[in-house]
């Protein structure tokens, strides 16, 4: 009996993406990872798979990207997706907002890890659902608040400092066909669209977008090229996840001493992250 081949895809169930990240203003970070910049040109940063990079690095503000990807023989690099970010404000405060490891992927499930200063956030999954830091935690005002119709939809605002949109999307089987990333049956490769609007950068911020908002920044990217490829990896890449250590870091100091906390167990509530420690697993934050 002839056996049948094998499905290297992802099983995808009821997907419509709705109340997206708009992918196509500045600030925004979407796909195989596509930046467009305070400047409003259009690049890419592959980064490397299960390493964390600085997004954005300012005297009060830094948020670390963690990327995923996969292997498949042949290309000349992995395919890379932003999986979660890890935002560090004024106050000594940390934001963990991630993609969940997903296998089948249903947009009505809700596939999006939220952790605040080490504590889970539990937003109702029902259209315009809002969660307030206690004013006594977090001053100027933190909200999330879910999307108009996706599950898997937040706007994650900190009132007069940022607000980000994101957005739980997988690989679909057409991606996958289209551009051979080889997305395996119990992996869709969940990660994040984002889209982030900033109110009170100093000029001296940095990082992989960070630095296209400097009024001096200069694009050197070819962007006559269909994909202009932004280099200096070195220069942003992170010992961990909530580590302000990369070489163009402006928030806080540096370094290596970054000490655990360690949220919920046995739902997969953070994946994909390592510590400037050495720990990593399910249901770990890093922290200064």
């Amino acid at each position: 009996m002839r056996s049948m081949p094998f499905s290297r895809t992802c099983a995808i169930a009821n997907v419509f993406r709705v109340d997206d990240a708009d992918c196509n203003l500045p600030g925004a970070v979407c796909e195989d990872p596509r930046f467009i910049g305070g400047d409003g040109n259009t690049f890419y940063f592959h980064g490397r798979r299960d390493r964390d990079f600085c997004l954005l690095s300012d005297a009060s503000l830094h948020i670390n990207g963690h990327f995923i990807g996969s292997h498949v023989p042949g290309l000349k690099r992995d395919p890379t997706w932003v999986q979660a970010i890890a935002v560090q404000f004024s106050g000594h405060h940390r934001l963990y907002v991630g993609a969940r490891k997903t296998a089948v992927w249903d947009d009505e499930s809700d596939r999006l890890a939220i952790i605040f200063d080490g504590e889970a956030v539990h937003v109702p999954n029902l259209a315009n659902a809002r969660w307030e830091a206690p004013i006594t935690i977090a001053s100027p005002s933190l909200t999330v608040t879910r999307t108009n119709k996706a599950a898997n939809g937040v706007v994650v605002e900190l009132d007069g400092v940022f607000k980000i949109t994101a957005n739980a999307v997988p690989i679909t089987e057409e991606d996958s066909r289209a551009h051979s990333y080889g997305v395996t049956a119990d992996d869709c490769l969940a990660h994040l669209d984002l889209a982030f609007k900033f109110h009170a950068l100093t000029d001296d911020v940095h990082g992989v977008l960070g630095q296209t908002y400097r009024s001096s920044y200069v694009n050197r990217m070819d962007v006559t090229k269909k994909m202009p490829v932004m280099g200096g990896e070195r220069d942003f890449v992170a010992s961990g996840l909530f580590a302000a250590d990369c070489a163009v870091a402006r928030y806080g100091k540096g370094g290596n001493n970054a000490d655990v906390v360690r949220v919920g167990s046995g739902d997969e509530l953070v994946t994909g992250v390592e510590c400037s420690t050495g720990l990593s697993g399910v249901g770990v934050v890093c922290k200064k």
